[in-house]
């Protein structure tokens, strides 16, 4: 965990960052480092997880939770020492949230739904604290949904009012996730009564982070500020 510190205004929130790379890599600096520069610009505190993911020669450990549990454990680990640390490090301990891409959106989605009790016995006084992110934002998510052409969501995801306040953000011509991913676990935060927010783009595929391009989906970023406004997680 790397802890990026906002320049000049702090606003008091903070974001996890989750980095895409199918549970086999992580891409770092695409999905990582560059959506640090972003946040930290906008005064927004950013930890940029480095996740373990299973590598090569683990078949039977590849994917997502519960297959490969331990990117989720590191996941609730982190969010639980952000709040621990959060009048060191200058965050409103309520204003903790969490954003990842890809297979990283699926962790958004897990996160958001796995919070009441660890994977892993506590090992200090931080893993004490809750482990709920306050909003969520998943950018191209994948292993939503049971099927590429299915709406069902996936059933280790398990949806509550709880569920913390969500953004969805996706490429109707994703080749990789597809969208039925977004909209399956769009469908399920309605019908729970989470509060969310999705947007759909005709164009983008997949991967395009926060590097510009002709497209009107490159402006996400500047609909995920308008959102955290909206929720009260950062003001003017």
């Amino acid at each position: 965990m790397t802890v990026y510190s906002p320049k000049g205004k702090n606003t008091g929130a903070a974001v996890v960052v989750f980095p895409g790379g199918g549970y086999w890599i992580l891409a770092i600096d695409l999905e990582g480092t560059e959506v640090c520069d972003w946040l930290t610009s906008r005064g927004i505190t950013c930890l940029l997880l480095k996740y373990r993911v299973p590598g090569e020669g683990l078949p039977s450990r590849s994917g997502p939770y519960p297959d490969s549990p331990m990117a989720l454990e590191d996941a609730q680990r982190t969010v639980g020492l952000v709040r621990f640390h959060a009048a060191e490090w200058h965050i409103d301990r309520n204003k903790i949230g969490v954003l990842g891409f890809s297979a990283g959106g699926h962790l958004v989605a897990a996160m958001s739904t796995h919070f009441r009790q660890r994977l892993y016995p506590a090992v200090d006084a931080a893993d004490k604290e809750s482990c709920r992110p306050d909003f969520a934002v998943a950018i191209y998510p994948g292993h939503l949904s049971l099927a590429a052409s299915s709406l069902g969501l996936n059933p280790d995801i398990h949806v509550t009012r709880q569920t913390p306040p969500t953004f969805l953000l996706q490429a109707e011509d994703d080749p990789v996730d597809r969208v039925e991913h977004s909209l399956a676990y769009y469908a399920a935060l309605k019908k729970a009564g989470a509060p969310v927010e999705m947007h759909l783009y005709a164009q983008g595929g997949h991967a395009f982070g926060l590097r510009r391009t002709k497209l009107p989906i490159t402006g996400w970023p500047q609909l995920v500020e308008t959102w955290l406004r909206t929720i009260g997680a950062i003001s003017e």
